[in-house]
């Protein structure tokens, strides 16, 4: 990554102009893509991988009520709609019980499950194929240029031809994630990086099985958290606590199935139903945000501006709460000068990302606090639960933060 002062490479190719760049083919950029095609602003999509890659690369799966309500206001929800999955309770399996909670019978709002990877399918065809939308895949070394200027430019090197290409554009929308360029080009003396450690990891695993159960599973066990995530009637995505880098090669069929029994066994529940593992990675669980969102031209949006682990199932939902306000303010600046959705746009998009902070902290532990070693953790953490089952005040403010409905999207 260059200076973002630095000029383009000398040798460039062909100059292009759009009004917006977008940086990355996530749901973050996509949705903002999808929403300044709609209003028939030109934009460009740079990815660094293959079409194909990103709508097989499996990710998150649960969806808020109101980020498929702001998908669907946007036109873009079809599909999803045809085909996702509708949950409307979850169970908590602690000290060999069950524990049920229906939260949408407490609340009327529900969850939808629906794998990233399909939402991105979506997305991708209705930006490039409906839309028109210009989308360059498998691009190299991209770097930005004079972002603190009204003339910021992107460039890349082209797969195809090895040269160096030049956009020049008013806007860039940084939605590369967690290991993109586009949060490095913030300088380090304007931005603040906050950052915590959980001290843990998990072993995300997708397993060639059907679901064990009609819902979301989460077991609390001395020997560790476990969790069960239905995401089709063939595959199921489970989580195992283990530690911080730890090699998922240590983790054999045998050994994940053990243990996903044993931590998720409960009096009553059935043994769950066993698969092939199709996918093993640690994820070590940690969180970050960056502050301001925003550097002169340069929007983040999604991972590239804060990280939520997948504790609290909140990061696809952040991703596209960013992307709406993002893209709506681009639309009003470029076709009515109106710049207020962009200059509020960092301070909107914190507050909300703050809460879901301050919710996977204390969801962690009610996670991880019975197998934490500590006997005040582990008691605690069992205050918790029973206090949720046991107070419909408490019941219904946990409800309110799982399914995020205090979220403006």
């Amino acid at each position: 990554m260059t200076s973002t002062s630095a000029s383009p490479h000398p040798n460039s190719g062909c100059t292009q102009r759009f009004p917006v760049v977008v940086v990355g083919a996530g749901p973050a950029g996509l949705t903002v893509g999808n929403i300044l095609r709609a209003a028939s602003v030109d934009c460009l999509v740079l990815e660094t991988e293959t079409r194909q890659f990103i709508e097989q690369r499996p990710r998150a799966g649960v969806l808020e009520e109101g980020a498929v309500r702001g998908l669907q206001r946007r036109g873009l929800a079809d599909t999803l709609l045809e085909r996702a999955q509708r949950h409307t309770e979850c169970e908590f399996r602690f000290a060999g019980e069950r524990y049920r909670f229906e939260y949408a019978q407490l609340t009327g709002v529900h969850h939808w499950v629906y794998p990233q990877q399909l939402l991105v399918t979506d997305l991708v065809r209705e930006y490039a194929d409906v839309r028109a939308g210009a989308m360059r895949f498998g691009v190299r070394d991209v770097e930005l240029h004079d972002l603190d200027t009204d003339r910021p430019s992107v460039s890349y090197t082209c797969p195809e031809t090895g040269r160096r290409e030049v956009v020049h554009c008013d806007f860039v929308a940084g939605c590369d994630g967690a290991r993109g360029v586009t949060r490095t080009a913030l300088p380090a003396d304007r931005a603040h990086i906050s950052r915590s450690d959980y001290g843990i990891g998990w072993l995300a695993l997708l397993a060639e099985a059907p679901p064990s159960s009609d819902c979301v599973l989460f077991g609390m066990h001395p020997n560790g958290f476990a969790g069960h995530m239905p995401r089709s009637a063939d595959v199921t995505r489970y989580y195992l606590e283990c530690p911080p880098g730890d090699d998922p090669e240590n983790w054999s069929q045998d050994r994940v199935w053990t243990e996903l029994q044993q931590r998720l066994g409960a009096n009553g529940a059935p043994p769950l139903t066993e698969g092939r593992l199709i996918e093993k990675r640690v994820l070590d669980m940690h969180n970050y945000v960056v502050e301001p969102m925003v550097f002169g031209r340069l929007f983040l949006a999604g991972d590239a501006a804060h990280l939520t682990a997948p504790i609290a199932a909140k990061g696809m939902n952040l991703a596209l709460h960013d992307a709406f306000r993002l893209g709506d303010g681009l639309v009003a600046y470029l076709t009515k000068g109106d710049g207020t959705g962009l200059d509020g746009y960092s301070a909107a998009c914190l507050g909300r990302v703050w809460d879901c902070q301050e919710f996977s902290h204390w969801l962690s532990e009610v996670y991880h606090g019975t197998s934490s070693g500590d006997p005040y953790r582990a008691g605690t953490t069992l205050a918790r639960l029973r206090r949720i089952f046991g107070s419909p005040t408490a019941a219904r403010a946990f409800a309110e933060q799982y399914l995020g409905e205090n979220a403006d999207y």
